[in-house]
């Protein structure tokens, strides 16, 4: 049977997947191009989490992951129409897979005995760096360094986490919150245009 972290790597590789397929779509590239930019959507940030945590890629050691993005390239492709014209549908399955994988980089991290501080860079890297990945292929400025809260909300998921771990709330209600506070924070940034400072220099330079 799978662990808890594992069914929430399950759901957000399917969610950030589709943001990046989504995009994909967008940009019309084939359904090739738009497996490759679904996949390094879903796997990049857990890549980079762990070649440097010095474990086996996850993906690596199970085929669900490829196979997810898969099942999520057939999804937008029967219902490609529906979910083009949906506007919401980028956030909201971005907004997803930034919650869960948060939760399991920090979750990750802790179990192989790094400490908290490392834990919330992991899962701040597990959660955005995908993201950036995609905006790469895609050939947009990545969403972590334009001002709308991103990478802010993975670390905000991650102090939350610490936070629940402290109060021993238990593990999967602390997994539960810190994801959803990730989510509640990007809903509210977006919804209210909460934003960092931009900063400023010589646009000569």
């Amino acid at each position: 049977m799978p662990t808890f972290v594992q069914v929430l790597e399950f759901i957000g590789t399917f969610a950030f997947a589709i943001s990046g397929i989504r995009l994909a779509s967008a940009k019309q590239f084939d359904w090739f191009g738009a497996y490759v930019v679904g996949l390094s959507t879903a796997i990049g940030g857990g890549t980079i989490r762990d070649l440097l945590l010095g474990v086996t890629p996850f993906w690596m050691t199970d085929p669900v992951y490829p196979i997810c993005s898969g099942l999520a390239l057939v999804l937008v492709i029967l219902l490609g129409r529906f979910l083009i014209h949906l506007h919401s549908t980028f956030f909201i399955f971005d907004s997803i897979g930034l919650s869960l994988f948060t939760v399991a980089g920090v979750g990750k991290t802790l179990v192989l005995g790094y400490p908290f501080w490392v834990a919330i860079i992991m899962g701040s890297i597990t959660g955005a760096a995908g993201g950036v990945i995609r905006d790469v292929f895609i050939n947009e400025i990545p969403l972590i360094f334009r001002k709308e809260i991103y990478a802010i909300a993975c670390v905000i998921g991650g102090l939350v986490y610490w936070l629940c771990d402290f109060l021993t709330l238990g593990l999967v209600i602390t997994q539960l919150v810190s994801g959803i506070s990730v989510f509640v924070v990007r809903l509210l940034a977006v919804k209210y245009k909460i934003c960092l400072p931009v900063l400023k220099g010589d646009e000569s330079v």
